[in-house]
């Protein structure tokens, strides 16, 4: 028998379920419907991994983006980033098959900048990328790279200032194609050094607020500039 106590508590339940179940079905509906963004690469710097973007890829879902669509790849420090470049082209065509779309954006810290930008001069990645960021990219290399410190063979020599990777990479142009270019660079990165190599001529250079050179990739500050370059 059915009291009229347990009825209510019934009612309640279902109730409470079904809010939670619209509540779901919302979100997965927002996402689902989630066409005004495009795809997000994000490419990890030099000895990190995939994992350096829950922070930024948590922002980006709670502003809306649906999770399917921001994409990390994973690679090996000790490789030539002509190598990674080839890498990136290839999760570049998986993501735009995937998706359906024209373009991506990528969003890279550290040496994942140099990898990226190669994929962007030398690999006809202009054609398919429409916002490109770096934080805290070596781009015009780093002192760093010449200490101990940076022991895998290949990249760090690339990175290294006045390489010849370096030289070939900022050849005349170095923002090419209509790709919107931004960077982030900290007048505190203790890896970049000095510390503006960052900065490319033709992109949008944003100076941040002192901060280590892994913080760029946490920072909420930085994430919301980044957000809305990309947005």
């Amino acid at each position: 028998m059915t009291t009229p106590w347990r009825r209510v508590v019934t009612a309640l339940a279902a109730a409470a379920f079904s809010l939670v179940a619209l509540g779901t079905a919302s979100t997965q509906e927002a996402h689902a419907q989630d066409t005004a963004h495009d795809p997000i690469l994000f490419i990890h710097g030099w000895n990190e991994n995939s994992s350096q973007w829950a922070s930024f890829t948590t922002q980006f879902v709670a502003d809306g983006w649906n999770p399917e669509r921001l994409h990390t790849m994973d690679y090996v420090s000790a490789e030539s980033n002509r190598d990674i470049a080839e890498k990136v082209a290839r999760h570049v065509d998986d993501i735009r098959r995937e998706h359906g779309v024209a373009e991506i954006d990528i969003i890279t810290h550290s040496m994942g900048g140099l990898s990226s930008r190669w994929y962007l001069k030398f690999g006809g990645g202009t054609e398919y990328v429409d916002d490109w960021v770096s934080l805290g990219g070596p781009n015009h290399g780093t002192l760093w790279a010449s200490t101990p410190f940076c022991f895998t063979p290949d990249s760090c020599r690339e990175m290294r200032i006045g390489s010849e990777f370096l030289a070939e990479l900022n050849a005349e142009d170095e923002t090419p194609g209509p790709v919107n270019y931004g960077t982030w660079w900290s007048p505190c990165d203790e890896v970049i050094i000095p510390q503006d190599s960052t900065v490319l001529e033709g992109a949008s250079n944003t100076e941040t607020a002192c901060m280590e050179h892994i913080q760029l990739s946490l920072d909420p500050r930085v994430y919301r500039d980044v957000r809305d370059f990309v947005r």
